[in-house]
């Protein structure tokens, strides 16, 4: 199986995005990699603390997805070059800097990961 590095990865998040909204906190995605998909979100981490998945959400296009939503069926799409916002409700965020982890699942590769510290102002 393929393995895909992190730090590559890690190049999927725009950095300064990470910020709180009325529901919660978000960041956003920009998709340089290549087109791809996911059929699997495990939950997201913040501070080394999981999130529950169910208040977490893919957004792109206008279209919402939960987290356990995303299955096989109904995979979360990333195009090139497109933007997906990550949306968690329930939990706003201090300020100063916050590690975030996100995993995803995708076809032939497994569950891949990366990590981004960004800061709260």
């Amino acid at each position: 199986m393929i393995k895909v590095p992190g730090f590559l990865l890690k190049r999927l998040y725009m950095k300064g995005s990470l910020k709180n909204n009325g529901e919660g906190f978000e960041f956003k995605l920009k998709n340089s990699l290549g087109s791809g998909y996911a059929y699997g979100l495990p939950p997201i981490k913040v501070d080394d603390e999981a999130l529950p998945a169910e208040q977490s959400f893919f957004l792109v296009d206008g279209k919402s997805l939960s987290f356990p939503s995303v299955s096989k069926e109904n995979p979360a799409s990333l195009a090139m070059n497109r933007e997906a916002t990550i949306r968690v409700h329930g939990k706003t965020l201090a300020a100063g800097p916050h590690k975030v982890t996100m995993n995803f699942i995708v076809a032939g590769l497994g569950q891949l990961s990366f990590d981004f510290t960004d800061g709260i102002a």
